[in-house]
Protein backbone atom coordinates (compact mmCIF):
# COMPACT_ATOMS: atom_id res chain seq x y z
CA UNK A 1 0.00 0.00 0.00
CA UNK A 2 1.13 3.43 -1.13
CA UNK A 3 -0.71 6.94 0.28
CA UNK A 4 0.69 10.08 -1.36
CA UNK A 5 -0.78 13.72 -0.97
CA UNK A 6 -1.03 16.00 -2.94
CA UNK A 7 -1.42 19.91 -1.74
CA UNK A 8 -3.52 22.10 -3.74
CA UNK A 9 -1.87 25.58 -4.96
CA UNK A 10 -4.05 27.34 -2.00
CA UNK A 11 -2.32 25.23 0.37
CA UNK A 12 -6.24 24.60 1.84
CA UNK A 13 -6.65 21.42 -0.14
CA UNK A 14 -5.04 18.49 -0.97
CA UNK A 15 -5.70 15.08 -2.74
CA UNK A 16 -5.10 12.06 -0.94
CA UNK A 17 -4.30 8.74 -3.13
CA UNK A 18 -4.42 5.07 -1.27
CA UNK A 19 -2.68 2.86 -3.88
CA UNK A 20 -3.41 -0.77 -3.59
CA UNK A 21 -1.94 -3.84 -5.04
CA UNK A 22 -3.27 -7.36 -4.87
CA UNK A 23 -0.65 -8.31 -1.97
CA UNK A 24 -2.42 -5.76 0.18
CA UNK A 25 -5.63 -7.51 0.67
CA UNK A 26 -5.62 -10.95 -1.51
CA UNK A 27 -4.69 -13.29 2.02
CA UNK A 28 -7.39 -10.92 3.70
CA UNK A 29 -10.11 -11.64 0.98
CA UNK A 30 -8.93 -15.43 0.89
CA UNK A 31 -8.94 -15.93 4.61
CA UNK A 32 -12.46 -14.76 4.66
CA UNK A 33 -13.41 -16.33 1.39
CA UNK A 34 -12.97 -19.71 3.46
CA UNK A 35 -14.29 -18.46 6.62
CA UNK A 36 -17.80 -17.52 4.51
CA UNK A 37 -17.47 -21.36 2.92
CA UNK A 38 -17.76 -22.70 6.62
CA UNK A 39 -20.31 -20.46 6.88
CA UNK A 40 -22.93 -20.59 3.98
CA UNK A 41 -25.98 -22.69 3.46
CA UNK A 42 -26.40 -23.19 -0.22
CA UNK A 43 -28.34 -26.12 -1.63
CA UNK A 44 -26.67 -28.80 -2.39
CA UNK A 45 -24.24 -28.58 0.21
CA UNK A 46 -23.59 -29.52 3.47
CA UNK A 47 -23.06 -26.63 6.04
CA UNK A 48 -19.33 -26.26 6.19
CA UNK A 49 -18.45 -28.33 3.09
CA UNK A 50 -19.16 -25.36 0.17
CA UNK A 51 -16.54 -25.18 -1.95
CA UNK A 52 -13.95 -21.92 -1.57
CA UNK A 53 -14.16 -21.51 -5.42
CA UNK A 54 -18.14 -21.22 -5.55
CA UNK A 55 -18.13 -19.00 -2.80
CA UNK A 56 -15.46 -16.74 -4.64
CA UNK A 57 -17.43 -17.24 -8.00
CA UNK A 58 -21.36 -16.12 -6.08
CA UNK A 59 -19.77 -13.37 -3.17
CA UNK A 60 -16.04 -12.88 -4.34
CA UNK A 61 -16.35 -9.15 -5.66
CA UNK A 62 -19.08 -8.12 -2.68
CA UNK A 63 -15.98 -9.66 -0.31
CA UNK A 64 -13.29 -7.79 -2.28
CA UNK A 65 -15.56 -4.30 -1.82
CA UNK A 66 -15.92 -4.70 1.43
CA UNK A 67 -12.75 -5.40 2.39
CA UNK A 68 -11.34 -2.72 0.14
CA UNK A 69 -13.21 -0.47 1.75
CA UNK A 70 -12.43 -1.27 5.46
CA UNK A 71 -8.62 -1.25 4.32
CA UNK A 72 -9.26 2.64 3.07
CA UNK A 73 -11.34 3.73 6.04
CA UNK A 74 -8.42 2.62 8.39
CA UNK A 75 -5.76 3.36 5.80
CA UNK A 76 -7.17 7.27 5.60
CA UNK A 77 -8.05 7.83 9.16
CA UNK A 78 -4.58 6.38 9.86
CA UNK A 79 -2.56 8.67 7.55
CA UNK A 80 -4.03 11.66 8.66
CA UNK A 81 -3.30 10.64 12.24
CA UNK A 82 0.34 9.87 12.00
CA UNK A 83 1.17 12.76 9.86
CA UNK A 84 -0.90 15.22 12.19
CA UNK A 85 -2.52 16.64 9.56
CA UNK A 86 -5.25 19.02 10.56
CA UNK A 87 -8.83 18.82 8.15
CA UNK A 88 -12.06 20.42 8.16
CA UNK A 89 -15.26 18.16 8.52
CA UNK A 90 -14.11 14.36 7.05
CA UNK A 91 -12.22 13.47 3.38
CA UNK A 92 -14.67 13.32 0.11
CA UNK A 93 -14.08 10.41 -1.59
CA UNK A 94 -13.63 10.99 -5.55
CA UNK A 95 -15.88 9.25 -7.73
CA UNK A 96 -14.19 6.06 -9.13
CA UNK A 97 -16.67 5.51 -12.06
CA UNK A 98 -13.45 3.67 -13.65
CA UNK A 99 -12.55 0.68 -11.62
CA UNK A 100 -13.58 -2.56 -12.51
CA UNK A 101 -13.61 -5.29 -9.31
CA UNK A 102 -13.69 -8.10 -11.74
CA UNK A 103 -10.61 -7.23 -13.85
CA UNK A 104 -8.12 -5.28 -11.83
CA UNK A 105 -5.59 -6.41 -9.42
CA UNK A 106 -4.10 -2.49 -8.61
CA UNK A 107 -6.36 0.15 -7.46
CA UNK A 108 -5.74 4.02 -6.65
CA UNK A 109 -8.82 5.54 -4.54
CA UNK A 110 -8.16 9.45 -4.55
CA UNK A 111 -9.91 11.51 -1.50
CA UNK A 112 -10.25 15.10 -1.42
CA UNK A 113 -9.28 16.99 1.73
CA UNK A 114 -10.04 20.46 3.37
CA UNK A 115 -6.96 21.40 4.95
CA UNK A 116 -7.06 23.84 8.08
CA UNK A 117 -4.54 26.51 8.34
CA UNK A 118 -2.28 27.18 11.82
CA UNK A 119 -3.19 30.85 12.67
CA UNK A 120 -2.52 32.89 15.61
CA UNK A 121 -5.14 34.70 17.58
CA UNK A 122 -5.30 38.60 18.92
CA UNK A 123 -2.47 39.68 21.16
CA UNK A 124 -3.58 39.67 24.68
CA UNK A 125 -5.66 43.37 25.74
CA UNK A 126 -5.58 44.17 22.43
CA UNK A 127 -9.45 43.59 22.00
CA UNK A 128 -12.19 46.25 23.70
CA UNK A 129 -15.11 44.95 24.43
CA UNK A 130 -17.87 46.75 26.56
CA UNK A 131 -19.64 45.14 29.72
CA UNK A 132 -22.95 47.53 30.63
CA UNK A 133 -22.99 48.12 34.28
CA UNK A 134 -27.30 48.13 34.75
CA UNK A 135 -28.54 50.58 37.85
CA UNK A 136 -32.29 49.71 38.39
CA UNK A 137 -34.57 52.74 38.24
CA UNK A 138 -37.84 52.98 40.03
CA UNK A 139 -39.51 52.41 36.67
CA UNK A 140 -37.92 48.97 36.49
CA UNK A 141 -39.11 48.04 40.20
CA UNK A 142 -42.63 49.01 39.60
CA UNK A 143 -42.64 47.37 36.96
CA UNK A 144 -41.42 44.13 38.63
CA UNK A 145 -43.71 44.75 41.55
CA UNK A 146 -46.46 44.64 38.90
CA UNK A 147 -45.57 41.52 37.48
CA UNK A 148 -45.28 39.80 41.06
CA UNK A 149 -49.19 41.34 41.79
CA UNK A 150 -50.34 39.62 38.05
CA UNK A 151 -48.59 36.29 39.08
CA UNK A 152 -49.41 35.49 42.75
CA UNK A 153 -52.31 38.20 43.09
CA UNK A 154 -56.24 36.67 42.15
CA UNK A 155 -57.21 37.39 39.13
CA UNK A 156 -60.60 38.99 38.03
CA UNK A 157 -62.51 39.83 34.86
CA UNK A 158 -64.53 42.95 35.48
CA UNK A 159 -67.05 44.40 33.47
CA UNK A 160 -65.51 48.10 33.40
CA UNK A 161 -62.30 48.79 33.03
CA UNK A 162 -59.53 50.65 35.22
CA UNK A 163 -56.57 52.57 34.84
CA UNK A 164 -54.00 49.45 35.66
CA UNK A 165 -56.23 47.01 34.07
CA UNK A 166 -55.39 44.30 30.99
CA UNK A 167 -57.67 44.75 27.74
CA UNK A 168 -57.52 41.63 25.84
CA UNK A 169 -59.36 41.51 22.20
CA UNK A 170 -58.50 41.92 18.40
CA UNK A 171 -56.42 44.64 17.40
CA UNK A 172 -56.87 45.40 13.76
CA UNK A 173 -55.87 48.68 11.46
CA UNK A 174 -59.05 50.76 10.90
CA UNK A 175 -61.37 49.23 7.93
CA UNK A 176 -58.67 46.41 7.01
CA UNK A 177 -59.94 43.30 8.21
CA UNK A 178 -56.65 40.81 7.38
CA UNK A 179 -54.87 42.94 9.75
CA UNK A 180 -56.92 41.40 12.83
CA UNK A 181 -54.47 39.75 15.70
CA UNK A 182 -55.57 39.38 19.19
CA UNK A 183 -53.65 41.20 21.45
CA UNK A 184 -53.56 41.82 25.32
CA UNK A 185 -53.29 45.34 26.21
CA UNK A 186 -51.61 47.01 29.61
CA UNK A 187 -53.18 50.58 29.79
CA UNK A 188 -50.66 51.26 32.29
CA UNK A 189 -48.01 51.08 29.19
CA UNK A 190 -50.42 53.54 27.42
CA UNK A 191 -48.55 57.42 26.94
CA UNK A 192 -50.59 58.86 25.27
CA UNK A 193 -54.76 58.71 25.21
CA UNK A 194 -55.07 56.40 28.01
CA UNK A 195 -58.22 57.60 29.68
CA UNK A 196 -60.02 56.26 26.13
CA UNK A 197 -58.80 52.85 27.49
CA UNK A 198 -60.71 53.14 30.74
CA UNK A 199 -64.19 53.05 31.50
CA UNK A 200 -64.46 50.80 28.63
CA UNK A 201 -66.85 47.15 28.42
CA UNK A 202 -66.61 43.69 26.61
CA UNK A 203 -67.67 44.20 22.90
CA UNK A 204 -66.46 48.01 22.65
CA UNK A 205 -64.38 49.27 19.92
CA UNK A 206 -61.80 51.52 20.58
CA UNK A 207 -60.33 53.67 17.60
CA UNK A 208 -56.79 55.05 18.17
CA UNK A 209 -53.48 56.02 17.01
CA UNK A 210 -51.14 53.39 18.03
CA UNK A 211 -47.96 55.04 17.46
CA UNK A 212 -49.06 57.77 19.28
CA UNK A 213 -50.51 55.99 22.16
CA UNK A 214 -47.18 54.31 22.80
CA UNK A 215 -45.04 57.42 22.18
CA UNK A 216 -43.53 56.08 18.90
CA UNK A 217 -41.68 53.22 21.18
CA UNK A 218 -41.17 50.71 18.77
CA UNK A 219 -40.59 48.17 21.18
CA UNK A 220 -43.55 48.30 23.45
CA UNK A 221 -45.60 48.56 20.23
CA UNK A 222 -44.24 45.13 19.19
CA UNK A 223 -44.65 43.83 22.63
CA UNK A 224 -48.19 44.80 22.36
CA UNK A 225 -49.27 43.99 18.81
CA UNK A 226 -46.96 41.35 17.83
CA UNK A 227 -45.72 43.16 15.31
CA UNK A 228 -41.97 43.05 14.62
CA UNK A 229 -39.68 45.34 15.74
CA UNK A 230 -39.64 47.04 11.52
CA UNK A 231 -43.18 46.63 11.12
CA UNK A 232 -43.58 48.42 14.52
CA UNK A 233 -41.30 51.06 13.60
CA UNK A 234 -43.24 51.65 10.57
CA UNK A 235 -47.03 52.09 11.76
CA UNK A 236 -49.56 54.95 11.23
CA UNK A 237 -52.76 55.59 11.34
CA UNK A 238 -55.53 54.56 13.54
CA UNK A 239 -55.36 50.94 14.85
CA UNK A 240 -59.20 49.50 16.30
CA UNK A 241 -59.28 47.53 19.19
CA UNK A 242 -62.71 45.37 19.76
CA UNK A 243 -62.12 44.36 23.38
CA UNK A 244 -63.22 40.73 24.56
CA UNK A 245 -62.01 40.39 28.09
CA UNK A 246 -61.06 43.02 30.72
CA UNK A 247 -58.32 41.12 32.67
CA UNK A 248 -57.90 42.56 36.68
CA UNK A 249 -55.57 41.01 39.22
CA UNK A 250 -55.83 42.28 42.72
CA UNK A 251 -52.79 43.07 44.53
CA UNK A 252 -51.63 40.63 46.86
CA UNK A 253 -51.44 41.21 50.73
CA UNK A 254 -47.40 42.27 51.57
CA UNK A 255 -47.05 39.16 54.07
CA UNK A 256 -45.27 36.16 54.72
CA UNK A 257 -47.46 33.66 52.72
CA UNK A 258 -45.98 36.03 49.51
CA UNK A 259 -42.85 36.23 50.86
CA UNK A 260 -42.81 32.66 50.55
CA UNK A 261 -44.44 31.74 47.75
CA UNK A 262 -42.09 34.03 45.52
CA UNK A 263 -38.00 33.62 47.28
CA UNK A 264 -38.97 30.54 49.10
CA UNK A 265 -39.78 29.22 52.72
CA UNK A 266 -38.36 31.71 55.32
CA UNK A 267 -35.83 32.98 52.75
CA UNK A 268 -37.39 36.54 53.74
CA UNK A 269 -39.04 37.45 56.47
CA UNK A 270 -40.09 41.36 56.56
CA UNK A 271 -41.28 43.40 53.90
CA UNK A 272 -37.99 45.24 53.98
CA UNK A 273 -36.07 42.20 53.71
CA UNK A 274 -38.33 41.26 50.35
CA UNK A 275 -37.85 44.95 48.99
CA UNK A 276 -33.87 44.29 49.14
CA UNK A 277 -34.33 40.81 47.83
CA UNK A 278 -36.38 41.98 45.00
CA UNK A 279 -33.89 44.21 43.72
CA UNK A 280 -30.97 41.98 44.28
CA UNK A 281 -32.50 39.37 41.96
CA UNK A 282 -33.17 42.60 39.38
CA UNK A 283 -29.73 43.30 39.73
CA UNK A 284 -28.51 39.68 39.50
CA UNK A 285 -30.62 38.73 36.27
CA UNK A 286 -29.38 41.94 34.10
CA UNK A 287 -25.64 41.34 35.78
CA UNK A 288 -26.09 37.78 33.81
CA UNK A 289 -28.11 39.68 30.76
CA UNK A 290 -24.70 41.87 30.66
CA UNK A 291 -22.04 39.38 31.14
CA UNK A 292 -24.18 37.20 28.45
CA UNK A 293 -23.55 40.78 26.05
CA UNK A 294 -19.79 41.06 27.02
CA UNK A 295 -19.39 37.03 26.00
CA UNK A 296 -21.20 37.31 22.83
CA UNK A 297 -18.57 41.00 22.31
CA UNK A 298 -15.84 38.75 23.13
CA UNK A 299 -17.01 35.82 20.31
CA UNK A 300 -18.01 38.17 17.45
CA UNK A 301 -14.45 40.40 18.22
CA UNK A 302 -12.22 37.13 18.01
CA UNK A 303 -14.00 36.06 14.72
CA UNK A 304 -13.31 39.49 13.17
CA UNK A 305 -9.81 39.74 14.18
CA UNK A 306 -8.53 36.22 14.21
CA UNK A 307 -7.24 35.80 10.79
CA UNK A 308 -8.13 32.31 9.30
CA UNK A 309 -8.30 30.89 5.76
CA UNK A 310 -10.64 28.39 5.07
CA UNK A 311 -11.12 25.99 2.22
CA UNK A 312 -14.01 27.45 1.05
CA UNK A 313 -15.20 25.33 -2.28
CA UNK A 314 -14.64 22.83 0.06
CA UNK A 315 -16.40 23.56 3.00
CA UNK A 316 -19.13 24.15 0.84
CA UNK A 317 -18.77 20.39 -0.52
CA UNK A 318 -18.73 19.08 2.74
CA UNK A 319 -21.49 20.84 4.23
CA UNK A 320 -23.71 19.62 1.47
CA UNK A 321 -22.81 16.42 1.85
CA UNK A 322 -22.97 16.06 5.99
CA UNK A 323 -26.49 17.73 5.28
CA UNK A 324 -27.66 15.46 2.44
CA UNK A 325 -31.47 16.03 2.39
CA UNK A 326 -31.50 18.61 4.66
CA UNK A 327 -29.83 21.64 2.77
CA UNK A 328 -29.57 22.69 -0.83
CA UNK A 329 -26.61 23.94 -2.26
CA UNK A 330 -28.46 27.55 -3.07
CA UNK A 331 -29.51 27.53 0.92
CA UNK A 332 -25.53 26.82 1.99
CA UNK A 333 -24.58 29.88 -0.45
CA UNK A 334 -27.36 31.90 1.08
CA UNK A 335 -26.03 31.15 4.48
CA UNK A 336 -22.65 30.71 4.11
CA UNK A 337 -20.78 33.53 5.94
CA UNK A 338 -22.88 32.17 9.53
CA UNK A 339 -21.27 28.63 8.51
CA UNK A 340 -17.83 30.28 7.88
CA UNK A 341 -18.06 32.34 11.03
CA UNK A 342 -18.84 29.08 12.86
CA UNK A 343 -16.40 27.33 11.57
CA UNK A 344 -13.68 29.78 12.67
CA UNK A 345 -15.31 30.23 16.19
CA UNK A 346 -14.68 26.67 16.75
CA UNK A 347 -11.40 26.67 15.24
CA UNK A 348 -10.54 29.62 17.88
CA UNK A 349 -11.92 27.65 20.14
CA UNK A 350 -9.99 24.84 19.90
CA UNK A 351 -6.85 26.27 19.45
CA UNK A 352 -7.55 27.97 23.31
CA UNK A 353 -8.66 24.73 24.94
CA UNK A 354 -5.11 23.32 23.24
CA UNK A 355 -2.89 26.09 24.32
CA UNK A 356 -4.30 26.71 27.76
CA UNK A 357 -4.74 22.92 28.73
CA UNK A 358 -8.89 23.39 29.00
CA UNK A 359 -10.37 20.18 31.26
CA UNK A 360 -13.52 19.22 32.08
CA UNK A 361 -13.61 16.63 35.18
CA UNK A 362 -16.34 14.13 35.64
CA UNK A 363 -17.21 16.06 39.05
CA UNK A 364 -17.68 19.31 37.01
CA UNK A 365 -20.12 17.81 34.68
CA UNK A 366 -22.43 15.45 37.90
CA UNK A 367 -22.02 18.95 40.25
CA UNK A 368 -23.36 20.99 37.02
CA UNK A 369 -26.49 18.47 36.59
CA UNK A 370 -27.28 18.49 40.61
CA UNK A 371 -27.38 22.20 40.95
CA UNK A 372 -29.45 22.38 37.58
CA UNK A 373 -32.26 19.58 39.13
CA UNK A 374 -31.65 21.53 42.41
CA UNK A 375 -32.49 24.74 40.46
CA UNK A 376 -35.26 23.13 38.70
CA UNK A 377 -37.00 22.04 42.37
CA UNK A 378 -35.90 25.25 43.92
CA UNK A 379 -33.83 23.27 46.36
CA UNK A 380 -30.98 25.90 47.54
CA UNK A 381 -30.04 23.74 50.17
CA UNK A 382 -30.16 19.72 50.65
CA UNK A 383 -29.64 17.31 53.82
CA UNK A 384 -26.84 14.89 52.70
CA UNK A 385 -29.53 11.47 52.19
CA UNK A 386 -31.27 13.88 49.47
CA UNK A 387 -28.04 14.71 48.04
CA UNK A 388 -27.52 11.29 47.09
CA UNK A 389 -31.17 11.14 45.07
CA UNK A 390 -30.09 14.17 43.59
CA UNK A 391 -26.86 12.68 42.44
CA UNK A 392 -28.87 9.52 41.05
CA UNK A 393 -31.24 11.31 39.05
CA UNK A 394 -27.92 13.32 37.57
CA UNK A 395 -26.44 10.18 36.81
CA UNK A 396 -29.38 8.64 34.85
CA UNK A 397 -29.83 11.93 33.04
CA UNK A 398 -26.72 11.96 32.13
CA UNK A 399 -26.44 8.48 31.03
CA UNK A 400 -29.48 9.26 28.77
CA UNK A 401 -29.74 9.76 25.13
CA UNK A 402 -26.84 7.25 24.81
CA UNK A 403 -24.47 9.65 26.37
CA UNK A 404 -25.53 12.62 24.42
CA UNK A 405 -26.78 14.64 27.72
CA UNK A 406 -23.32 14.11 29.08
CA UNK A 407 -21.79 15.65 26.22
CA UNK A 408 -23.90 18.57 26.06
CA UNK A 409 -23.00 19.21 29.71
CA UNK A 410 -19.35 18.68 28.83
CA UNK A 411 -19.21 21.13 25.57
CA UNK A 412 -21.49 23.71 27.67
CA UNK A 413 -18.66 23.69 30.64
CA UNK A 414 -15.81 23.39 28.35
CA UNK A 415 -17.64 26.71 26.21
CA UNK A 416 -17.81 28.51 29.42
CA UNK A 417 -13.83 28.03 30.20
CA UNK A 418 -13.37 29.24 26.80
CA UNK A 419 -15.01 32.25 27.45
CA UNK A 420 -13.73 32.96 30.58
CA UNK A 421 -9.90 32.52 29.59
CA UNK A 422 -10.50 35.02 26.70
CA UNK A 423 -12.33 37.79 29.14
CA UNK A 424 -9.00 37.99 30.67
CA UNK A 425 -7.05 38.52 27.26
CA UNK A 426 -9.54 41.89 26.17
CA UNK A 427 -9.74 44.96 28.05
CA UNK A 428 -13.34 45.02 29.24
CA UNK A 429 -14.58 48.63 29.20
CA UNK A 430 -17.58 49.47 31.93
CA UNK A 431 -20.13 51.37 30.64
CA UNK A 432 -23.09 52.25 33.09
CA UNK A 433 -26.37 52.49 31.55
CA UNK A 434 -30.02 52.48 32.93
CA UNK A 435 -32.15 48.70 32.91
CA UNK A 436 -34.82 50.83 30.63
CA UNK A 437 -32.16 51.83 28.11
CA UNK A 438 -30.64 48.54 28.43
CA UNK A 439 -33.73 46.75 27.64
CA UNK A 440 -34.20 49.68 24.69
CA UNK A 441 -30.89 48.57 23.08
CA UNK A 442 -31.21 44.75 23.48
CA UNK A 443 -35.05 44.87 22.11
CA UNK A 444 -36.15 42.97 19.01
Amino acid sequence: MNITLDKNDDQLSAILTVHLTEADYAATVENKLKDYSKKAQIKGFRPGKVPVALVRKMYGKGILVEEINGMLGKAVDGYIKDNNIKILGEPLPQPADNIDFDTQKEFAFKFELGLLPDFALPADQTLNVDRHQVSIDESTLTETYDQINRQFGESTNPEVSEAGDFLYGKLKKADDEASERPVLMPISKVKSGAEKFVGVKPADAVTFDLSEAFGGDAAAIASFSGLSKEEAGSVSGDYTLTVEKINRTEKPELNQELFDKVFGKDIVTSSEDFDSKVRETIQENYDREADGFVNRQIIDKMVEATTIQIPTEFFKKWLLRANEGKLTAEQIEEHYTDYERELKWSMIRNKVVEEQGLKVSNDEIVDRTMQKIMGQFNLPEISAELEESVRGFADNFLRQENGKNYVSEYEAILAEKVIENLRGKVVVNDNPISAEDFRTQNAG
